[in-house]
């Protein structure tokens, strides 16, 4: 396995299981292979009968599919409008006030809004773009904090045909920019600011230093949130609450092509300019509305259901706005951070709007961990009946913490992998029908092909690999805005005939899919390639520690050496040669990293993804690159100093 052919070393396994519980398989809508069977029959009929069952179309399709690598049309010459989807319908059907969403303010101000008062926000806001010179195919840019009128924004520029681009609002003024610039954007909607760790940081400030370079905006939107001083510029800023107090409500859905473009959505590398990917809209639709009712198994009529994510993303776009409103679902919607005022806010959220399903990551996850049992254990969590984990590998001993302290180990943990370029989930258990390995996502979906190769494209059947997808899907990305090179030479040109968009994964013996994160995250050591995953999820499997992150630095001996950074859980100690040797047990000597290092925090964005870019920087001495994305830029002078100071192994 050390040779460079062999793709990616699995090292590690997992012998734990966990079959549905026999009282949630009672209810479940998945129990057993039939879904499977359907799929695998003939996949494009499968897809057409989910967007029959769960799509409302104004006119139906002459084609389910067409595929011309690497492009696909799905649902051909149909037409719908997402817009009506997810609100109208529900209201034409009788579940007018049925609760849409459950928003809760970080200072702990609250807003209950039915599916009735949803559309009649989205219809006025959409007479309000009109109104602006907002027509069909133009881009709109979203720039908000976790509020209901960003959901609102969104749903109107899909009502009116305009496909919207939404920037997280923690982004600079530079991100911004290069978004709105690249999209083209006609219109921005922000706000004067938003409530962050018991601050307002004002969205507004950096909004108008973006807007020094954005000749395409024509119009400014400013939700009120923050109640921070801004500047209004006259003719360019109009007051969002002023708008609507005149704007009609009779903006009916119009019908648009099943192609027609949705949004754009900017994946921010660490490097070169930002990709926008392109969803268009009745596959896009299609898919999240299937894998939202079927891996969280919802029950629309009694679930309430929260997705921890921040609108800005993808998880956010496809499992806050489109995929639950689509299926008629309640959810909560929370402004904050999970620490504001204290450590177990996000359980006396659950508590409070008694949450069945809750869709949060990994590293929040991890971050609980480091806080403490006794944080969740001053709640009552038992309406929670399932878990979802969402963003990158799951380590198995986090997705037992989460199962036992958040689940009180009877809850399902559906391990999602999915990406912004494919618009939903793609792996994933069916919770009623898979037999779950902690850390494991399991298997493809229904109507998902995966398959794992090696260097060569010879298909892997145990062991590691890279991680593919061999056939056409309805929410795949439609390519990269303005830059269709592009598109081929990302995803479709290491492996011909194939998307691979830089995952490794393993199969073990009984044909679990693990994933191994990004292959620019694989070291290669003494000629073993070696995920930096796996030895994360080892330095996490000891008791001490609550998250940890792995680079590997430039070695003269070993080519690459393994650097870890670890935070330890509240109340436990560890010293080095105790996690070396723990990693060795747990992997192989071949794995043991040559330093660790101990820090209170890692390096993070504001999404909460670890920043190992900057953490390679570090164990490599070299000077740091932009840190501006960090949520707090502090972390990383504390772990060169730290470096500096400490020896390179025990």
């Amino acid at each position: 396995m050390a040779e460079e052919s062999a793709g990616i070393d699995a090292l590690s396994a997992e012998n734990r299981r966990f079959a549905p519980p026999e009282d949630f398989k009672r209810d479940a809508l998945v129990v057993g292979t039939f879904m499977y069977d359907e799929a695998n029959e003939d996949f494009h009929e499968f897809w057409a009968g989910q967007a029959s069952d769960l799509v409302s179309w104004s006119r139906q399709w002459s084609a389910i599919c067409e595929w011309e690598l690497p492009y696909a049309k799905w649902f051909v010459g149909a037409q719908l409008n997402v817009a009506y989807n997810c609100l109208d319908r529900h209201v034409e059907a009788g579940i007018g006030d049925r609760v849409a969403i459950y928003w809760e303010g970080e200072p702990g101000d609250t807003r209950t809004i039915t599916y009735a008062q949803l559309l009649d926000e989205t219809k006025r806001f959409a007479s309000v773009l009109q109104g602006l010179g907002v027509g069909v195919g133009d881009r709109v840019n979203i720039y908000l904090p976790m509020i209901p009128e960003a959901a609102v924004a969104m749903l109107a520029c899909a009502r009116i045909g305009a496909a919207h681009s939404v920037v997280f609002g923690g982004f600079s003024a530079q991100s911004l920019s290069d978004r709105i610039n690249d999209a083209e954007a006609k219109v921005l909607i922000t706000a004067d600011g938003g409530w962050r760790r018991g601050e307002v940081f004002p969205l507004k400030t950096a909004a108008d230093e973006a807007l020094a370079t954005t000749p395409t905006i024509e119009h400014v939107v400013v939700v009120r949130r923050g109640g921070n001083d801004v500047t209004m510029v006259d003719g360019r800023d109009h007051w969002y609450h002023e708008l609507m107090e005149h704007a009609s409500d009779d903006c009916p859905a119009e019908p648009f092509d099943s192609e027609q473009l949705l949004f754009l959505l900017y994946t921010s590398g660490t490097t070169g300019k930002p990709k926008g990917i392109m969803h268009t809209t009745g596959g896009y639709l299609t898919h999240v509305a299937f894998t939202h009712k079927y891996v969280f198994d919802l029950h629309a009529d009694t679930d309430v259901y929260w997705c921890t994510a921040d609108i800005g993303w993808i998880t956010g776009h496809s499992y806050i706005v489109y995929g639950p409103l689509a299926n008629g679902a309640t959810q909560v919607m929370y402004e904050g951070v999970p620490n504001f005022p204290a450590n177990d806010r996000m359980w006396d959220i659950v508590e409070k709007y008694k949450v069945s399903i809750f869709y949060t990551a990994p590293t929040a996850i991890r971050t609980y961990m480091k806080w403490g049992d006794q944080e969740p254990a001053k709640h009552d969590l038992t309406s929670l009946r399932l878990l979802g984990s969402v963003g990158e590998p799951i380590n198995p001993e986090a997705w037992m913490w989460y199962r036992e302290h958040i689940g009180g180990d009877r809850c399902p943990v559906v391990d999602t992998w999915w990406q912004t370029e494919t618009g939903g989930i793609m792996i994933s258990p069916l919770p009623g029908a898979t037999t779950l390995k902690p850390g494991s996502a399991t298997f493809p979906l229904p109507g998902i092909s995966a398959e794992v190769v090696d260097d060569n494209a010879a298909h892997v059947e145990v062991g590691g690999g890279y991680l593919t997808l061999t056939q056409p899907w309805p929410g795949m990305l439609r390519g990269i805005w303005n830059d269709p090179q592009r598109y081929q030479d990302t995803y479709w040109s290491r492996f011909p005939g194939r998307y691979f968009a830089g995952d490794g994964a393993k199969l073990d013996d009984d044909g679990y899919l693990w994933l191994l994160g990004r292959v620019d995250d694989v070291m290669n050591v003494s000629g073993h390639r070696i995920s930096t995953t796996e030895v994360e999820s080892a330095l996490v499997s000891h008791p001490a520690v609550a998250e940890a992150a792995v680079v590997g630095a430039n070695d003269a001996t070993t080519g690459q050496a393994i650097i870890a950074y670890v935070t330890l859980r509240t109340g436990f100690d560890a010293d080095v040669k105790t996690l070396r040797d723990h990693v060795a047990t747990e992997i192989g000597p071949i794995a043991k990293p040559k330093a660790i290092f101990f820090t209170p925090e890692l390096p993070k964005t504001r999404s909460g993804k670890i920043m190992r870019r900057l953490l390679r920087d570090v164990a490599e001495g070299r000077n740091l690159g932009d840190t501006t994305t960090l949520a707090d830029a502090t972390v990383v002078d504390e772990l060169q100093t730290r470096a500096a100071q400490a020896p390179p192994e025990d």
